[in-house]
């Protein structure tokens, strides 16, 4: 095996599996995971995602929120252990894929237009089936 087939092989095993769909323009909060002397707590991180860089294990993403009239961006690597977990508030429908330009703004200029998409019907397929099998037994046994 070549060096760079082998580092790909333990980076694979060490990608997170249970991450959700997220986009640049989507609203997260992220669960980071402090630990302070033997004490370890949770702390939320909610911001707009303005960007996503790389890949693989170390794909990192970028996350502006306005706190007490102030700015703060925080860039998280993705595969860390130290997230707990992401959850996505609300989706944002954009059309760049960095979000620089909120970095300046306050109040109404931040604002994203909201992604609003149709819901997908579910339908119960398990009893058709099961019902248009029976039918054509009981017709090949009138026959």
């Amino acid at each position: 095996m070549s060096r760079s087939a082998i580092i790909e092989k333990l980076e694979s095993q060490q990608l997170k599996k249970d991450l959700p769909a997220f986009r640049v323009g989507d609203s997260v909060k992220v669960h980071l995971r402090i630990i302070e002397g033997e004490k370890e707590r949770t702390q939320v991180f909610a911001g707009i995602v303005i960007a996503r860089k790389h890949s693989g294990l170390s794909e990192t993403f970028s996350v502006y929120r306005v706190a007490y009239g102030s700015g703060m961006e925080r860039v998280f690597l993705l595969h860390s252990p130290r997230i707990s977990k992401i959850e996505v508030t609300k989706e944002g429908d954009v059309r760049r894929s960095k979000l620089y330009y909120l970095r300046g703004k306050s109040g109404k200029a931040t604002r994203v237009k909201a992604l609003i998409r149709p819901r997908k019907k579910i339908e119960a397929k398990a009893p058709v089936e099961t019902a248009s099998v029976e039918k054509n037994e009981e017709v090949s046994s009138e026959a």
